[in-house]
């Protein structure tokens, strides 16, 4: 499934979003400008934005606020990875070269800030308290997920764990997506609690296809080395279900010893892994979360958004990369 069928309803104010991303990032620093284009221009689908405009289409919100709102998310989405690759060490995303490639690591620090301060001002400029509150309360999550994954024994790792952990990494930021453009809507508490509960299903699917797409995709087409959460030591879900499928897996044990495997384990295991049912236990999950996600948007307005939102429900699961 294309996602240009989702975007059709929202085109032009994607594209105002794109404007708006870089009218707030110019005028600064020549090298930062030039950081900032790269950061914009490295291929994101804008998948966030989109939500958070169909959502609030659907819902009746301005559309100018709608634009701002968008724009806030991507920024706030964009610094994150910024840090993320820092953290990670990693060289590139989606094949193009990572900034902490480029630059030393106080630059990148600094240029992340920057975008998470730009993306406060384009949140505080959609004129609600709300709103800010949210957006502060997501940031907050996201920051502490990271610093509660960083501290967090391998050994440790169960899955309430892991659903934790990717509601603050992902889920957090399709909530504010979902629930800002209701709250932009001036709807009621029920309705806001709906787009809500759609928010963290599809991000929780979405995080969870990441996953398995790290395991099942091509290093050319995901940007990354196969299973690299697993060469980082981070067990995901797919791994979990192995675990519970194999338990004294030699390897699987060391990982959750925090020991570091040869490439020639890490080849074993990957291939164990794909060959165990824990792929298609996944894709199951991520299945349930999804149907619970097309629950939801049934109950709500029919309009073109509202059918732009199951077509892009059900992209999160077929998609490649």
């Amino acid at each position: 499934m294309e996602p240009v069928k989702f975007f059709t309803p929202i085109q032009s104010n994607l594209q105002l979003v794109e404007s708006r991303m870089r009218h707030r990032t110019n005028g600064h620093h020549p090298d930062l400008d030039m950081a900032l284009e790269h950061l914009l221009s490295s291929g994101g689908k804008r998948i966030r934005p989109a939500v958070a405009l169909l959502t609030g289409g659907m819902y009746g919100a301005d559309p100018e606020r709608l634009v701002t709102l968008g724009a806030a998310i991507e920024l706030l989405h964009t610094a994150t990875l910024v840090h993320d690759d820092l953290i990670d060490g990693a060289l590139f995303r989606r094949g193009i070269a990572t900034l902490n490639a480029r630059w030393s690591p106080a630059a990148t620090v600094l240029t992340g800030d920057y975008v998470f301060a730009r993306a406060a001002q384009l949140a505080a400029e959609t004129n609600s308290v709300e709103v800010m509150h949210i957006f502060a309360e997501t940031l907050a999550t996201i920051v502490g997920g990271e610093l509660v994954q960083m501290f967090t024994s391998h050994a440790q790792v169960s899955r309430e764990n892991y659903y934790q952990r990717i509601y603050a990494k992902t889920a957090s930021m399709f909530v504010l997506a979902t629930t800002a453009a209701a709250i932009l809507a001036s709807v009621d508490a029920e309705v806001v609690n709906s787009a809500r509960q759609f928010g963290n299903d599809i991000g929780m699917a979405f995080q969870i296809i990441d996953d398995i797409l790290d395991f099942t995709g091509e290093q050319a087409t995901i940007g990354k080395p196969v299973a690299s959460d697993l060469r980082l030591g981070l067990v995901t879900l797919p791994a979990l279900y192995y675990l519970e499928f194999s338990p004294d897996d030699p390897d699987m044990r060391s990982i959750m010893d925090g020991q570091y495997l040869s490439e020639e384990r890490m080849e074993r295991l990957i291939i164990e892994i794909r060959n165990s049912g824990a792929i298609e236990q996944s894709m199951e999950e991520a299945r349930r979360f999804v149907n619970c996600a097309l629950d939801t948007l049934r109950l709500q307005p029919e309009c073109d958004e509202r059918y732009a939102l199951e077509e892009l429900t059900g992209f999160i699961v077929q998609r490649s990369q």
